[in-house]
């Protein structure tokens, strides 16, 4: 396990490195951003005071080997447009989307585990039906159809939620949605596929053969077991939202977190924030998703008997 910790933190530490560069010079294909903050009336000789103050003056590969320095140094810029330290400016956004994906997975959590095992356990009747059609609507309506009509019904025609910001309980409801919407859809088809490959198990016949109610039979011994197998799902569905849901959701309800800010940065280049943005949504995938290869493998006995070998 010692080995296989390892190999997770090096397959880390590429993966982090291979993304700052893609982040660098992705930014770079934007278009110079002095000419957004130039405007019409700065002469070429202010211009160019603005270009060698941020070293726009010097050749990409400079520039990048420098951004390398910095960000090892743990200096990340100035902001662009708002002049201010990019780490103050990213770490105001991060508890609003965190409170956001937070409430995104619990909701997620909630309503996709049930709907899963009554799609398993009831597949021939009605109720699993439901549960399967529940599924297929959330693959079929991406999240920002979805804001867009939530938008439109309870905003705009009910006059009941509110659309921008985050300032009342009332103001998690839409974007909430939204951004689960798929997750659920995705967990509950997940669920009902691990259920069924535990339900015909041997453990399972026995369990009920000791006399244990069909409800601890489920849960305890179905459940449990199939939770191995979701255990990655989980993992892999939540790193997704957290790097790409989150963006266009944050964006329609003007949320403000690190997708708003995402968006913003980038119509207005602002490199520093855009960069350090991208990132720290990076690291948050990249720790989400070695967390659940390291559980996994703990978890799996089969794994972790194969990785002591």
């Amino acid at each position: 396990m010692l080995s296989y910790t390892l190999r997770t933190l090096v397959r880390m530490a590429l993966t982090f490195f291979v993304i700052v560069t893609l982040v660098f010079f992705a930014t770079r294909l934007s278009g110079n951003a002095i000419d957004f903050l130039a405007g019409e009336g700065m002469t070429q000789e202010d211009r160019e005071i603005l270009i060698r103050y941020y070293e726009l003056d010097r050749s990409l590969w400079d520039q990048y080997f420098a951004f390398l320095r910095a960000f090892l140094d743990g200096n990340f810029g100035l902001s662009f447009i708002e002049r201010r330290p990019v780490i103050q400016i990213v770490a105001e956004r991060l508890w609003p989307s965190a409170q956001l994906l937070l409430s995104a997975i619990g909701l997620t959590l909630v309503v996709s585990l049930p709907l899963g095992m009554i799609a398993a356990i009831w597949r021939k009747h009605w109720l699993g039906s439901a549960a399967m059609v529940v599924a297929f609507l959330g693959y079929a309506v991406p999240n920002f159809i979805l804001a867009v009509v939530m938008v439109l019904v309870f905003a705009y025609w009910l006059n009941w939620l509110p659309v921008v910001g985050n300032g009342t309980p009332l103001h998690f409801i839409m974007p909430t949605l939204a951004m689960s919407g798929v997750l659920i859809a995705a967990l509950t088809r997940f669920t009902r596929n691990a259920m069924l490959d535990v339900l015909g198990q041997d453990f399972m016949r026995t369990a009920r053969a000791k006399g244990l109610p069909e409800r601890a039979v489920i849960v305890r011994h179905g459940l449990r077991n199939a939770s191995i197998t979701l255990l990655s799902v989980i993992g892999l569905q939540i790193a997704g939202l957290a790097a790409s849901g989150s963006v266009v959701v944050e964006s329609i309800f003007a949320w403000p977190g690190i997708g708003d800010l995402l968006v913003s940065s980038a119509i207005r280049r602002d490199y520093p924030v855009l960069q350090f943005g991208v990132i720290t949504v990076a690291i948050a995938v990249i720790l989400i998703n070695a967390a659940i290869d390291l559980a996994y493998a703990w978890a799996d006995p089969r794994l972790r008997h194969q990785l002591k070998g």
